[in-house]
């Protein structure tokens, strides 16, 4: 008690107030001060050393890195099929992915002339989809899987869609194949997660496009190293999913069928797995959709499908074609999504329409079975349910609508796209790729380090100067200093967007259940959709591929934004009200501040999406390393280069995700 009386009256006197007062000002303002002080110093450098030591290198330049890079590719070439881990393994490994791909295109392939019919033409795939989807799903889902399939004929793309589809689907089945018994692994081993986990991390972090160029080393260019590469990017979700669904299970039920006494194996096989199915179901939907983005993307791996069609609409400036090729990839998404989606849910929705239908149900699967298969004897034997009839009218009709509406849209917004171009390219890109470029190279290094130590602590720092020195390794740094401004510039956008949107969702009910819609059907669409209605908006510029990075971006950040508002107790909203606060500083003092974290994790998801969109970007005209890797796949001599860049990719990616994990911890805590 006397201890509690004496601390009120030194807290009165002078001397401790002195002592105490600027530590806990030091605490607020410490880590901005040093921020600001950084670029002060940078800037103040900048204008001393403007334009030494940038290691600025031509297009057409190689260093020893990227020459080495070139021998080894042809070194691979050369001993392909004399080497025995080609012959025995990788080359192996090739023909059991071509086989596969190649059996399911046989299956659905449109015939040409001189061909025979396949063995299931367009007819029989269209029931076939319609049958399945409502199979697992209802009604509703297998009238859109129809209509949709029908849509991919009448736009001209049967083909197209279906090795697309044939890609997508081989890559499901391999990755599922192994996605499963890891992610149940996982869910049943805290020791395999902790290992699985960084792997993972990895996966998921490193933009897509780099999986590509050391896949064709191996693998050569064509649908296996397609296939190969998505079922990378698709296998992650899966595994996650499975593992956080068996872990979700109630303790108390596997304790009751132990206690009954079930075997591991019982309990895995009639506990753990029935009761985690409706999860498991929505990984599968994950991978689907992952896989289907990727498929898109192989394409500049010479992988068939639509992928191949948007690319070499967007190399011509087709929009047109990319637009009519772009929206039957939406298609396929949306069908595959919604059918996964309902059979995530078919469970629940039978317990739910009660006892009524149980009895019927059987009798019309076996019917519905039979009418598929009636419709794909039909196909398999006429031609006109084997070649889809008066295939591309429609895509026609849509391709010209786009041309017009490109026309229209350049002739009479040119001045208002182009300010906002503008403005956006002077005011916040230009300065910024001129002070990350035009700085020596070591001063970018020493600044990116010491932001990062202080943003994300020491061991940040450390990772951000291993990324800057292997940056400086691979021999195109000047690009890589160009994609970080583009990239920050496009995430700066990005978080103006998710805080705007995410705070308003996050505050009404309403604006959620309007907008999250649109944002999921935005995360559905793969990432070349974004590319064609900015090219005939902006042109081939390296603006265009920011705005696409951004849309393509902004949905995940402003969910996770929202999120993070919505988790604030109303309590303290209704404290703050109570208080006296208008709307405006509940949101800047109350709701934000306490939402930290999610906004940190929002600027993380932010960086890598926009990210993964660089080599897309390089497509129409955004240069720098999205050009690299591009020009690697098509240039042979580049291709050192291009995987080169491809490196630089993933050192910015890790580099911006451990910074700001970092900094999410540090929020958080």
């Amino acid at each position: 008690m006397t201890v509690a009386l004496e601390k009120p009256e030194n807290a009165d006197t002078a001397e401790p107030a002195e002592k105490t007062a600027p530590v806990a000002g030091v605490r607020r303002v410490s880590r901005r001060m040093v921020v600001a002080a950084i670029l002060v110093t940078w800037l103040v450098l900048f204008a001393l050393l403007r334009g030494k030591q940038t290691l600025t290198l031509a297009a057409a330049d190689l260093t020893d890195l990227h020459r080495w890079f070139n021998d080894v590719n042809d070194t691979i070439g050369a001993d392909r099929n004399s080497n025995p881990l080609f012959l025995y393994f990788f080359n192996e490994i090739r023909l059991v992915i071509d086989n596969l791909v190649t059996f399911i295109q046989s299956l659905i392939s449109q015939p040409s002339d001189g061909r025979p019919l396949p063995q299931i033409g367009w007819l029989g795939v269209v029931g076939i989809a319609g049958y399945i989807s409502w199979a697992v799903g209802n009604w509703r889902v297998a009238l859109l899987a129809v209509a949709g399939f029908t849509f991919f004929g009448m736009q001209g793309l049967w083909q197209e869609s279906m090795d697309t589809l044939a890609l997508t689907l081989s890559a499901v089945f391999v990755a599922l194949l192994f996605a499963i018994p890891l992610g149940v692994w996982a869910g049943l081993s805290d020791r395999f997660n902790r290992i699985m986990t960084p792997f993972l991390d990895f996966m998921q972090t490193m933009p897509t496009f780099v999986y590509l160029a050391p896949l064709t080393l191996f693998f050569l260019i064509g649908p296996a190293s397609a296939t190969i590469a998505t079922l990378i990017y698709a296998a992650p979700p899966a595994i996650r999913i499975t593992a956080h669904a068996i872990r979700s299970v109630p303790e108390t039920t596997v304790e009751a069928a132990d206690s009954l006494g079930s075997t591991r194996r019982q309990t895995l096989l009639k506990v753990l797995l029935p009761m985690s199915k409706r999860t498991v179901v929505m990984g599968v939907n994950q991978t689907i959709m992952a896989a289907l983005a990727m498929v898109t993307i192989a394409a500049l791996i010479d992988a068939p499908g639509l992928g191949k069609t948007v690319v070499q609409a967007l190399q011509s400036l087709d929009v047109g074609t990319a637009f009519n090729a772009g929206l039957a990839i939406v298609v396929m998404a949306i069908v595959l999504d919604r059918v996964t989606t309902a059979a995530s849910g078919r469970a629940e929705a039978a317990r739910r329409s009660g006892n009524r239908f149980l009895k019927w149900r059987r009798p019309l699967l076996v019917g519905g079975g039979v009418a598929a298969a009636v419709l794909v004897y039909l196909s398999h034997t006429y031609v006109w349910a084997a070649e889809f009839p008066g295939e591309g009218s429609t895509g026609s009709t849509i391709a010209s609508a786009a041309d017009d509406v490109t026309t229209w849209a350049q002739d009479n917004l040119s001045g208002i796209t182009n300010a906002f171009r503008d403005a956006i390219t002077n005011g916040l890109l230009n300065p910024f790729q001129t002070l990350l470029t035009d700085s020596p190279w070591w001063l970018v290094g020493a600044a990116l380090v010491a932001l990062g130590a202080v943003l994300g602590g020491w061991r940040a720092g450390v990772t951000t100067a291993v990324c800057v020195g292997l940056l400086v390794g691979t021999g195109v740094w000047s690009d890589s200093m160009t994609t970080l401004a583009s990239t920050v510039v496009a995430t700066v956008l990005v978080m103006v967007l998710g805080l705007t949107f995410g705070v308003w969702m996050g505050r009404s009910l309403l604006v959620d259940r309007l907008l999250r819609p649109t944002l999921d059907a935005a995360q559905v669409m793969p990432p070349f959709v974004y590319l064609v209605p900015f090219l005939a908006l902006f042109g081939a510029t390296r603006f265009t591929a920011i705005v696409a990075a951004v849309v393509y971006a902004v949905p995940v950040a402003i969910k996770i934004i929202a999120d993070g508002v919505r988790a604030v107790p109303e309590t303290t909203v209704e404290a703050a009200t109570a208080a006296g606060c208008n709307t405006w500083q509940i949101i800047t003092k109350v709701q934000l501040p306490m939402s930290r974290s999610a906004l940190t994790l929002a600027t993380n998801q932010g960086l890598i999406y926009v990210l993964s969109m660089v080599v897309v970007g390089g497509l129409v005209g955004a240069g720098a390393l999205g050009y690299d890797v591009v020009a690697g796949f098509s240039q042979g001599e580049l291709y050192g280069k291009g995987l080169a860049a491809g490196l630089a990719i993933v050192l910015l990616g890790v580099m911006f995700d451990r910074i700001t994990q970092a900094a999410a911890r540090r929020a958080s805590a």
